[in-house]
């Protein structure tokens, strides 16, 4: 697969605790540079990274960051501040506590919120594979299909492990017509890249396949 299609499908990411606004600029810079979906950034930094991009590169950002347990007033009120700042898309984190208790209509009516909090931006549904059953994975596909989100996301980065090739085919599998995939977390090569899109991932959110790329190209390899 051509490099560049990979890249076209990739949310180019950073989202460590420690960023800073330099580090913030050069993955921006990088983003056109390799031409890659988006940035996917803090929300403390989308006003400043949408003046500096404007409309060069859409600007993507997390919401209940990485745990999901805030409350759905405040993931509506990040959501909405994150899009009055200039975010173009959304990744939110469910509530995992719901998920266990099996609440999954309080689930869906929270997607459905912050769905309706977006508008015509995107939003991305992360629900943490590495911490559910199969079954539980299954269950989310129809959740996040019926609350009309965008996309379904495997993982944050931030917990045991990132995505799978499991969870790809298993979200492929059983999510509704319309819903998109995004695999994150743990994508290290540009052939693990091609699996996941070959699997269908419409999306990829890393920082190493940019990283990659910039060390083959100063080593000449």
């Amino acid at each position: 697969m051509d490099k560049k299609l990979i890249f076209e499908k990739v949310d180019h990411t950073l989202l460590t605790q420690t960023a800073t606004w330099e580090e913030i600029k050069e993955i921006c810079d990088d983003a056109i540079s390799y031409g890659t979906a988006s940035v996917c950034i803090p929300a403390s930094y989308v006003k400043r990274v949408k003046e500096y991009m404007k409309d060069r590169m859409a600007v993507c950002t997390v919401i209940g960051f990485p745990n999901g347990y805030s409350t759905t007033a405040v993931k509506e009120f990040e959501t909405k501040d994150a899009i009055n700042n200039g975010a173009d898309e959304i990744d939110m984190v469910i509530n995992l506590g719901d998920l266990k208790n099996g609440q999954y209509d309080m689930i869906e009516e929270e997607i459905r919120t912050l769905k309706a909090a977006c508008g015509n931006h995107i939003l991305k549904v992360i629900i943490e594979t590495c911490l559910l059953t199969k079954e539980e994975i299954i269950k989310m596909c129809e959740v996040v299909t019926n609350a009309g989100a965008d996309y379904i996301k495997t993982s944050t980065g931030f917990s045991k492990s990132g995505a799978t090739f499991e969870d790809v085919e298993l979200f492929a599998k059983h999510i509704g017509e319309g819903v998109k995939i995004k695999a994150a977390g743990g994508i290290t090569s540009f052939e693990d890249a091609e699996k996941f899109i070959e699997l269908g991932a419409s999306r990829l959110g890393t920082s190493r396949i940019v990283k990659l790329a910039k060390n083959e190209e100063s080593t000449g390899y």
